[in-house]
């Protein structure tokens, strides 16, 4: 059998045959929850630093923060709620988000994580589609004021008593709970929680502690609802607890690191990637802010002397713009994770250059796979951390397979699947989606296409959904991205298929470039003569400030495309 090595299992594996690995590793699988890892580090680790936020001035050791996390496990208990209960939760990064993590882990309930950037439509479909029973919600972010959210969605809210809620838009929810100190109409304060639960909520949580099973759902995360509505994968305590052990592996973790985490809690970036990495390896979790700032992360990592900073390309672009014209000591910095989407390797090895993240990894996988299924490792040399996204991790099984779903040779491009303990539990009340992610013999199909080399590192070549297919020639926008990233004036680019009549799709590149460069269409045309077939370059070459995001940065190719086909007013049987 054809086996990857990996940092767990040492020694030089033999070369595939195929595009099959397996992480094999002589490190266990932990047959735990949440809420037994998180008191194991308390037990171990009480009285040093724990939780940091900065804008909330919130320092908590781990005694602290357990205090708080059991007084709100028993406050929900007191409430009515009961294991397998769904409670969602609305809010930025916040200290509270983090206690509300460990507490709903130990009660035995399910937390849904509900995006920040969510009107009322989104919230709408997210709290009925897994049939909410509680939820906590920040008042307000940005420019959304959650409390007015809610009251157009449910009128009844101002007359009900807080946890006796009947709204005819969501049945299913009886118990809000927002943060914050003032008192609102039909609301619990989230520090209300910490008095509610009392002697009789104790000997439950002690009960739960032993009853609650690590393969029992402990999570609900949405989707990108991109080519339809938000799907509801719901992961559980083995998923996740097990990522986090392997991926802070990767990256070395201890005790003695202190993480910057930037990226959003209610994302696996930041929930699995950041608190439980921390947690199991008993470091210290630090968020700057409520939402990104690049200029404070910088200042938070300077005065907090981190150690790692986690990221999508997009956070770590943002961070090396202000770092061109300010100065901070990132000296502590050696590791980190970036992830979230594909990394130009001129990026990274920026991030390495001036940042000093000589040891940082990258990560691939998906919220379905709890989510780590590829990463590159500290031991991986920087030729192999910056083209591509490292290799299995252990206990993991992924194969590369033909549009027949027969494994391919490796270095030949096909859909990556991937098998083992961190595929989902599946789509919540959904066996038709679920059927058709997960195959019947236990396979996760991901939709991205890859290659395996003969070491069994991957390089993520594109989405299925964002091929472009011109005449006939399949064409992967990563790879035109990679050339042009080559481009001394070109600080950002994403490549895109828009229609064409004639060849069905045609190239199109939306191109940031540096501050104070100039250049027009002929000279990318020209720089890429040099480099790239010619029917590889971009026909259509948009000059812009920034890109349309998701709140985790993540670049939305779908909304570029359909702004250039009406800027450009392209149909699919003609163009301009």
């Amino acid at each position: 059998m054809t086996v990857n090595s990996n940092k767990t299992n040492p020694g030089e594996a033999e070369p595939l045959t195929q595009s099959y690995v397996f992480g094999a590793s002589t490190t266990p699988l932990l047959g735990k929850t949440v809420g037994t890892v998180f008191d194991e580090t308390v037990a171990r680790l009480g009285e040093e630093e724990a939780l940091v936020v900065c804008h909330q001035n919130v320092r908590w050791n781990w005694r602290e923060l357990k205090e708080r996390v059991d007084a709100c496990a028993a406050g929900l208990l007191a409430l009515g709620l009961e294991p397998g209960d769904t409670i969602g939760i609305w809010a930025p990064n916040c200290a509270e988000w983090v206690v509300a993590q460990f507490a709903t882990a130990k009660a035995g309930l399910i937390l849904v994580n509900i995006n920040p950037a969510y009107r009322l439509g989104e919230l709408e479909y997210s709290l009925n589609r897994v049939q909410c029973k509680a939820l906590i919600t920040a008042s307000s972010f940005k420019k959304s004021d959650y409390i007015a959210m809610l009251r157009k969605l449910m009128p009844e809210i101002d007359a009900a008593e807080p946890g006796a809620l009947h709204a005819e838009a969501v049945p299913s929810l009886r118990i809000l709970i927002r943060l914050g100190a003032e008192h609102t109409a039909g609301f619990y304060k989230f520090d209300d929680l910490y008095h509610l639960g009392g002697e009789l909520e104790e000997r439950r949580l002690a009960y739960l502690a032993r009853a609650v099973q690590f393969d029992d759902p402990v999570n609900i995360q949405f989707t990108s609802g991109t080519t339809g509505l938000p799907k509801a994968a719901v992961l559980t305590h083995h998923n996740i607890v097990n990522n986090a052990l392997f991926v802070g592996a990767n990256m070395r973790f201890s005790e003695r690191d202190r993480l910057c985490i930037p990226v959003p809690l209610y994302h696996c970036f930041g929930m699995v990637l950041g608190v439980l990495v921390c947690t199991v390896y008993g470091a210290t979790m630090i968020f700057p802010a409520a939402g990104f700032d690049a200029e404070v992360v910088l200042e938070t990592i300077q005065e907090e002397v981190c150690t790692a900073v986690h990221g999508v390309p997009t956070m770590f672009i943002a961070e090396l713009e202000v770092l061109d014209v300010e100065q901070f000591d990132l000296n502590g910095l050696r590791t980190g994770i970036m992830a979230g989407a594909p990394c130009p390797i001129e990026l990274m090895k920026r991030v390495v250059d001036v940042m000093g993240l000589r040891e940082i990894t990258i990560a691939y996988g998906m919220t379905e796979t709890g989510p780590v299924s590829f990463q590159t490792s500290a031991e991986d040399s920087l030729e192999r951390r910056v083209t591509t996204v490292g290799r299995v991790l252990p206990h993991t099984e992924v194969k590369i397979v033909d549009d027949e779903g027969r494994i391919v040779p490796p270095g030949t491009p096909g859909g990556l699947c991937t098998r083992g303990y961190g595929v989902m539990h599946g789509y919540r009340d959904d066996p038709e989606h679920t059927a058709k992610a997960i195959d019947a013999a236990g396979w996760m199909h991901s939709g991205d296409i890859a290659t395996l080399d003969a070491e069994g590192y991957c390089n993520i070549v594109g989405r299925l959904k964002d091929m472009i297919i011109r005449g006939g020639e399949n064409l992967f926008p990563r790879e035109i991205e990679e050339y042009l990233y080559q481009h001394p004036k070109i600080e950002t680019v994403e490549v895109f298929g828009v229609p064409d009549a004639k060849y069905g799709e045609a190239v199109c590149a939306w191109i940031k470039l540096r501050e104070g460069e100039k250049a027009d269409e002929e000279d990318i045309r020209a720089f890429c003569r040099e480099r790239i077939a010619h029917y590889k370059i971009p026909r259509y070459i948009h000059f812009v400030e920034a890109f349309p995001l998701t709140v985790t940065g993540k670049v939305q190719k779908f909304r570029m495309r359909e702004m250039m086909v009406e800027t450009l007013a392209l149909t699919e049987e003609e163009t301009a």
